[in-house]
């Protein structure tokens, strides 16, 4: 059985510009957007814009990306994670989502070896 990892959220305007600005890897793809910054704590930001839609757009397209760290969280190397939702993350398939979310973790290097 694997050891369970905690995360913390990040909360405040302030910690999400942190990683937004101070970022080592980020990486775009159609369904969202991966900011990632090597630390010592593992913290995890979701963000989906007015664009994606009301609010209960808004809020399934963070669920769907909480699905995905929570999912694979045994994988991640820590660091603060930040996942901004596109328009096109609720148009699709949950394991089309899932294809991209691990090879944008793989290009940001935030897998573990």
């Amino acid at each position: 059985m694997s050891k369970i990892k905690h995360f913390t959220r990040i909360q405040t305007t302030k910690e999400f510009n942190v990683v937004y600005k101070r970022a080592t890897k980020t990486w775009h793809n159609q369904y969202f957007v991966l900011f990632f910054k090597k630390n010592e704590s593992q913290t995890v930001g979701f963000v989906a814009s007015k664009k994606i839609g009301n609010a209960v757009h808004r809020n399934r397209a963070k669920r769907l990306m909480r699905a995905h760290f929570i999912e694979n969280i045994d994988l991640l190397t820590s660091g603060s994670y930040v996942l901004v939702a596109k328009p096109e993350l609720l148009s699709n398939d949950f394991l089309q989502t899932k294809k991209s979310y691990l090879h944008a973790l793989k290009k940001c290097s935030a897998l573990q070896n």
